[in-house]
């Protein structure tokens, strides 16, 4: 007789290898900014849970490299659970974090005298698990360091956000080298959204997807994010009504 279902030995050995080969049954999830089309660049339709991740200023500048961490910090505020946040220079403003969404109840900060410490801090913090993002900022990621925070993201499933802060220009050309991050971002801060009475439009930044695995790089012209960490896609409607398409994602 034809022996039908499968094998629950079989079934346990193949268990029993994947984990032991590191490979644990957790399904592939992802972070979805919520707009279409930047989701659709992104292999599983967003930023990947158990990788890491890292964002740049378009230049050396202080305002792109704050637009980059603005950036970063309403991804982080579309996470659940805390956030922990690893910096050597003290300059944060919190309330800035809050205006995306990212609530000062919500943040841990570890602040560290040295950038090799800020590292080793971020990973401890990628291994822990349990946590709804985690945060560094560094100048430079060697390739070496950011394989172990790689392989340190995988085995929690924590999303990790790496901004890289320049002191000076030509620290810059270190966001040129090679990393394991899954995704490479450049942001970059454009003239505001022109409104149809005088007045201030919402802030507007230029998104340079420079790099991803399994898929190909892309631009996008985006407004900054809101109070609750969601970006959008401006139109590109030849009217210059300045209407954008915003996300509905909330986390």
């Amino acid at each position: 007789m034809a022996q039908t279902g499968a094998n629950p030995i079989i079934s346990d050995l193949r268990d029993r290898i994947q984990h032991l080969e590191g490979a644990v049954a957790r399904p592939k999830t992802a972070l979805p900014f919520g707009v279409s089309e930047i989701d659709e660049r992104l292999p599983g339709g967003g930023l990947t849970y158990g990788a890491i991740h890292e964002f740049a200023g378009g230049g050396a500048g202080a305002i792109d490299g704050a637009a980059a961490a603005l950036f970063a910090a309403g991804i982080a505020a579309r996470t659940k659970g805390k956030v922990v946040w690893c910096l050597a220079r003290p300059d944060l403003f919190a309330p800035a974090l809050a205006q995306v969404g990212l609530h000062p109840d919500r943040v841990i900060y570890v602040e560290a005298i040295k950038e090799e410490f800020v590292l080793e801090s971020f990973e401890e913090a990628l291994r822990f698990g349990g946590l709804g993002a985690v945060v560094g900022e560094v100048v430079r990621l060697p390739m070496a360091v950011s394989r172990r925070l790689q392989l340190a993201a995988e085995g929690s499933g924590t999303i990790g956000l790496v901004i890289r802060r320049w002191r000076r220009q030509t620290e810059a050309g270190d966001f040129g080298h090679p990393t394991a991050a899954a995704t490479r971002w450049r942001i970059s801060v454009l003239p505001s959204e022109p409104l149809p009475v005088p007045g201030v439009g919402r802030t507007r930044w230029l998104a340079e997807l420079i790099r991803v695995k399994a898929g190909e790089s892309a631009d996008f012209v985006i407004g900054a994010c809101d109070d609750q960490g969601r970006i959008s896609i401006s139109s590109d409607a030849a009217d210059g009504s300045g209407q954008t398409r915003r996300s509905v994602h909330t986390g």
